[in-house]
């Protein structure tokens, strides 16, 4: 289970104050895959790093059950300097689980060759995703955090992330931020919409689809 309670966050951008969570309640269920969808800028990237932890709310709390991944697909929480091995191996250790086991996972994953055993700086962006996302499949979270996780990689990346990605999410839970209908269709029960920092949320896939998509024509 995963609980925001009356959480707020808000961000000053071009001299005006943008809010992206308006006092936001809701429970995710444990197990359950959830989107979050809304239009660009709206503060889903955002929602799914406070829930990480990894940025705080301006007030409000947020309730956390078992383990939960950083933000998979984001590339931003590793160490500059360390190699990739030397990344993986910290975040072994941090979390418990066989070193050897998620570097060779990560190895065969990720598909970076000798630049596993170069340092993150000399990563592209896309590189820097593949490994967070070949470490974050390594690990077994109680629930994950996806973040646009289908514009990471090419065509081949792109199908080995998704087959993975289905094998986790049938055994666990997830929240989901993507603008990807064919994908929440296909992994998700339950989408939100988060919209002024109100948060929406629909039991009925379609219908938060179909929300979803009058948000986005009404926005051109």
């Amino acid at each position: 289970m995963i609980q925001l309670d009356r959480v707020y966050k808000s961000y000053k951008r071009n001299g005006a104050r943008t809010v992206i969570a308006e006092d936001l309640s809701v429970a995710f269920p444990t197990g359950m895959t959830v989107a979050v969808m809304g239009r660009n800028g709206s503060g889903k990237s955002s929602l799914l790093k406070m829930i990480a932890g990894s940025i705080d709310p301006d007030r409000g709390r947020i309730f956390r059950e078992g383990s939960i991944s950083w933000p998979v697909g984001f590339g931003g929480n590793f160490h500059a300097e360390m190699t990739g091995a030397a990344n993986v191996r910290f975040v072994a250790r941090v979390y418990g689980v066989d070193t050897k086991e998620l570097i060779d996972f990560v190895d065969d994953f990720a598909c970076l060759g000798p630049h596993l055993n170069r340092p993150i700086k000399t990563y592209s962006s896309g590189m820097r995703s593949r490994l967070s996302f070949g470490v974050s499949m390594g690990i077994p979270f109680d629930a994950y955090l996806v973040d646009e996780v289908s514009s990471v990689g090419d065509v081949a990346f792109k199908a080995r992330a998704a087959a993975v990605l289905n094998q986790r999410l049938s055994e666990k839970g997830a929240i989901v931020v993507t603008h990807s209908t064919k994908l929440v269709k296909r992994l998700c029960a339950a989408v939100t919409i988060l919209e002024n920092g109100r948060l929406t949320w629909f039991d009925d896939v379609e219908q938060g689809i179909a929300a979803y998509e009058a948000l986005s024509v009404g926005a051109r």
